[in-house]
Formats: structure tokens, sequence, C-alpha cells
């Protein structure tokens, strides 16, 4: 790495840069992204188009004094390089760069922002936190208008408006690239509403009215009248007007004269601020750009000269698009919901048969389960197709609008358990935990790509909710279409032996089998047990465990509340419980790394497991 780049080594470096030479460093920063991720994988496009904000921001505010709060968090890249991280070499690998804000990186990094829409709600409490404890510092929120699709970015901007802390300024990153707020058309002469003489000039209509005699008490009403009749003529309202919320208008996101001089004028109003910038995603890499699904959002590895992936595997994910649109080839009821992720979750092959039977929501995944249940009312088949972790912010619309009611809603869960190099907020191990709880409900958890197509078949024939939760991996081959149903609550018994019963989930059957078979160089003969159904289970639970001395669970879910508690809880009736070892993620946030290493460190690997039961049987 060489040239410009080099020279930053915090956000005061930047200020001594002239225009060119910013030009010249955003330039520099959009090769070195490029070039890192087509390496390590990461948010490609995100990154790409906000090379010019970051680099205003940071020259106009003072972090971290000032806190800059990003907004799910995947487009701060640049405000690492800026900030002093420009060893991108390990990125997402465990002991390595973070993907998203992390606060033990660095004092820049507020918030561990990566689930969208909550910024506001972040920025709001912090800028009244200084407001009451006297300080000067401003808070930032960051937010793309895909973000503000969420409920909780509404709920946060009805509060801002009513709070009003000073220095509190929001900026709208707008990329065109999910649902947009409600906030009228480009106006070439948007930012003209932040423009101090037009300020200067709504003051004084308002003073000389007030003085006019024959006007009395309505002047105060007239001269509103009057200035909101001026501002339509500028630019029509907004919703942001309707709140009474300073408006920038749509400016230009990468124009950093007139981002810096917006956000200046921004800073004086002694009021929130929305600032509102237009900006490109994947901004200065053509195969982005033209990448007409997700302008390479999120990538792996990939080649640099056409940006098409350096591995093309089979995951699981398409395994489950290609089902989906198979049961719906024969199944005119199925229609499939998506929070934003259409192509993210294998939902293109359906879409691509019949746009109209697949719903995307934007980010808003308590409207999408709920809607989903509307959908159920009215005879249809709703598929929602979710990421464990955004699935759990709906929590209280799977108990009372999904399961309550017993709807025919399916959830094909994807990314559960140990996903990797996202780290804490994206692993998907809570799923079991709080799905099992729930009554009604259906938990599958499918070893491998068979059983997901079987699983799925089984789902749209059965009366009620049914989750299907699955890992990001790679499997080696489509399964044969269409499946035959399988058999919910019936486990699968892959081999048998007398001292140890392991009783696997997911993609912890594979490790199981691994293990047993390194066991049985040991003197240890275990019988391996698929427990692909969560709930209900297999009756025969209590004729395993009489059968065999120890008994062990494998799972991917925190112990708290998982299949290793369900175990324990059925087998305590029956006074077996004391032979029972449960394997689980620990109590604890999870780092990021590759899936491999995670469940190294969480001992949940052959290698540990196949310790942890010698040690067991010692």
């Amino acid at each position: 790495m060489s040239g410009l780049l080099t020279s930053i080594s915090s956000p005061r470096d930047l200020d001594v840069l002239s225009e060119a030479q910013l030009t010249e460093l955003a330039a520099e920063i959009r090769e070195f992204l490029v070039d890192q991720i087509s390496r390590t994988g990461g948010h490609l496009s995100p990154n790409l188009g906000v090379v010019e904000l970051t680099l205003a921001l940071h020259r106009v505010f003072d972090s971290p004094i000032d806190k800059i709060l990003w907004d799910v968090g995947h487009q701060v890249y640049v405000h690492k390089l800026v900030t002093g991280r420009q060893d991108f070499s390990n990125l997402r690998k465990m002991g390595g760069l973070s993907g998203y804000p992390s606060r033990q990186e660095s004092e820049h990094d507020f918030i561990e922002s990566s689930h969208a829409s909550v910024s506001l709600s972040y920025a709001l409490g912090n800028a009244v936190a200084n407001q009451q404890s006297g300080s000067d510092a401003y808070t930032i929120a960051v937010i793309g208008d895909g973000a503000l699709t969420g409920g909780v970015a509404y709920e946060a901007l009805n509060h801002i408006a009513v709070t009003r802390p000073p220095r509190l300024i929001v900026v709208v990153n707008d990329n065109g690239r999910s649902y947009a707020p409600t906030v009228g058309g480009i106006a070439a002469l948007g930012h003209l509403r932040f423009d101090p003489r037009y300020e200067r000039i709504k003051r004084m209509v308002g003073k000389q009215l007030r003085n006019l005699p024959a006007i009395g008490e309505s002047a105060d009403e007239l001269a509103r009248r009057l200035k909101e009749s001026v501002k339509q003529i500028i630019q029509p309202s907004t919703f942001f007007d309707g709140l009474g919320l300073k408006y920038s208008g749509i400016i230009d996101g990468h124009d950093i004269p007139l981002l810096e001089e917006t956000l200046t004028r921004a800073k004086d109003f002694g009021e929130p601020a929305i600032v509102h910038v237009l900006t490109e995603k994947g901004r200065g890499y053509e195969p982005a750009i033209a990448d007409s699904v997700d302008k390479l959002h999120g990538v792996g590895a990939f080649h640099i000269e056409n940006g098409q992936p350096t591995s093309n595997s089979l995951k699981l994910t398409d395994v489950a698009g290609a089902v989906l649109a198979d049961l719906a080839e024969t199944d005119g009821e199925i229609v499939a919901l998506s929070a934003a992720m259409v192509s993210s979750t294998g939902l293109g092959d359906l879409e691509g048969a019949d746009h109209r039977r697949v719903i995307d929501t934007g980010i808003c995944e308590q409207h999408t389960v709920t809607m989903a249940a509307g959908l159920a009312m009215g005879g249809r088949k709703p598929i929602v197709a979710i990421y464990s972790t955004f699935l759990a912010r709906a929590f209280d619309q799977l108990i009372n609008e999904v399961a309550l009611h017993e709807h025919n809603v399916t959830f094909l869960i994807d990314r559960s358990g140990i996903t990797g190099p996202d780290g804490a907020s994206h692993h998907g191990v809570f799923d079991i935990s709080y799905l099992r709880m729930i009554p009604n409900m259906v938990v599958g958890s499918p070893a491998d790509a068979d059983e997901l197509a079987a699983m799925m078949a089984a789902a749209v024939a059965h009366h009620g909710p049914v989750a299907i939760r699955f890992p990001k991996l790679s499997v080696s081959a489509m399964p044969e279409l269409p499946a035959e149903p399988m058999p919910i609550g019936e486990w699968e018994v892959l081999t048998e032996g007398d001292d140890v019963a392991l009783i696997a989930v997911g993609r912890m059957v594979e490790i199981a089998s691994k293990a047993a078979a390194e066991l049985a160089n040991h003197g240890v003969s275990c019988s391996v047990i698929n427990a692909r159904w969560l709930k209900p289970m297999d009756p025969r639970l209590e004729e395993w465990a009489a059968a065999h001395p120890k008994v062990v669970t494998l799972e991917d879910n925190v112990r708290s509340g998982g299949f290793g508690a369900a175990v324990l809880e059925a087998l305590s009736d029956v006074g077996l419980a004391g032979r029972v070892m449960t394997m689980a993620v620990p109590d604890e946030f999870l780092p990021f790394g590759s899936a491999g290493d995670v469940l190294s460190y969480c001992q949940l690997d052959a290698e540990s497991v196949v310790g942890r039961v010698l040690a067991l049987k010692a």
C-alpha cells in the first residue's frame, strides 16, 4: 500500500488535505477496498458507496468526541481506514479485523451495530445524555434508505421530533438499493433549505408580520403559512418536514465540498437536522455497478477483473430456493416472503418463475411475520425465508400472531448456528432456544440437503407453524426433486454402539459421526443419532438413553434452553437425566472467524468432542 492513504492514521490527518488530494485519496481507498476484499470477502459495494461521505464526516466532526453511529455497520471499512486500521489482510478472520464496528478495536467505534434501523434510537439516547450533562459533543447517525423501512427507525424519528436535542444530526445515505423513505423526488435546489439566508428570511418575515397591528393574534399563523408556501416553491413537503425536522433536501453524496458545507450548516441549527445524501452503491467498480441483483453487496473472494467469485460451491440456501420453486410449481397456494433479502435467502428461483409469489417487505421482520399470518388466514401457504439472527427481532409475532393462531406458516431459517465471519450479532446460536419454547411450533434441523428438501415438503403439508433451521454450508449436489415429506418427529439412527449415545443436531451430525469413528479407535463404542426434529422429539429417546450408560447431546446453539436442555427435561421425568452431558455453544458472544475456527473455539469440533467424551468415560 502506498500513496496518500499511508499518511492517514487518524481523522485529523484529513484536515490538511486539499480538495484535489481528497479526490485522489477517495480513488486510492476504492482501489484498496476492491483489492483487499477480493482476497478476504466482505461487504464490498456498501463501502465503495460511502467513501466521500466518510471523509466529509471525519473532516467536519471530531471523532471520537463527536460520536458517529453507523446503522447496520457493514459500511464502516472506510471509517476503519481513516481511524488507524489499515491492515485488512485478516478481515473477518479470527484474531483479525472485524467486518463491523468493534468497541474493542477502536475508540472511534461507538456502537457495535450490525442489525438495521436501530442507530436513530441509539443516537437520540446519546444526544439527550449529552444535553443533560452539558456536553457540546455532536451525535451523528448514518442510516441507509433501506434501514428506514424498519419500524424502529420511525419510532425514533417520531421521538426525535418531540425531544429535539440540539446536537443531533441524522445522515440518510440513499443509494436507491432498497425501499426509500418518503422524502419526495430529487430536487437540484433541495440543499438551499440549509442555506442560512433562507433561515434569515423566514425569521425576518415572521418578525415583520407580528408587527402588523391589523393581524393581531393571527400573525404567527399567517407567518407559518407564508413560510410554508415559500418552502413549497423550493421543494415539496417531505416526511421529515411533517415531523418538523430540519431537512437538507437531497444532495450529491460524492461531492466532498458540498457534503462538508451541508454538514457544517447542520451543526449550527441548534436542533436536530436531517442531511439526505444520494450515493451510488458500488461506485468506482464496474462489476458491482453492473450487478443488477445486489451490486455485489456481500461477497466471498472474487476475481477483480470481472467480480465473479473464485468458488461457486452449492449452498444449502440454493437447495432451499430450488425446493421452494419446485413445491410452488404444483401448489398454487405457496407464497414466499423476505425482509429485503430475496436473493440472499434463495428466493430468486421462485421470483424468476412468478414474481407475484415473492413479497419483499423491506427491513421489517415484525411486519413480515405478521403479514405471513394474514396470508395464512387468507388461505395461502406463506414461507418466510430469513436469517436466524433477524428472525429473533420478530419473537413476539412468532408467538402471538403465528403460533397462538396455529397458522400454516413455514420459516426457512438460514444462517442458523455458527455462521462465521460476520461475528457475534450474526451467529444464529439462539434459535433453538427461542423456537422450542413456543407452543404449536414444530422445529426441524436437517443434517444435509436431502433432509432439508424432505423437511420442506413436510412443512407445507403440515397444519400449523414449522421452523426449519439450517446453516451456511456447502453441499455436494442438489437433491432429487420432488422430495418425499419426512415424518415429523422421527429421528434417524446412523450407527449403533453400546457405551455412548451421541445425539446430534444439524451440522453437528457429521461431527458426531467423525468423533464416533475416532472414539472406536479408543475402544469406545458409540451410537450416533440424528435428532433432525427438535420439536416434537422422538419418543424413543427414553429407550436409547436407557440402553447407553452415557448420553451426549451436540448442538450449535447456546446451552441455555437448547436441544440438550430439552433432552435433560425429557429424561428427568424418568430418572435418566444423570446420564446426559450437553455439548453446546458457551454462554458468551462468539468471535468472528471461519465456522471451523469458531467451532474449535467452542470445543465443538470432532477432535474436541473426542477428548471430552474420553474425559467423561475416565
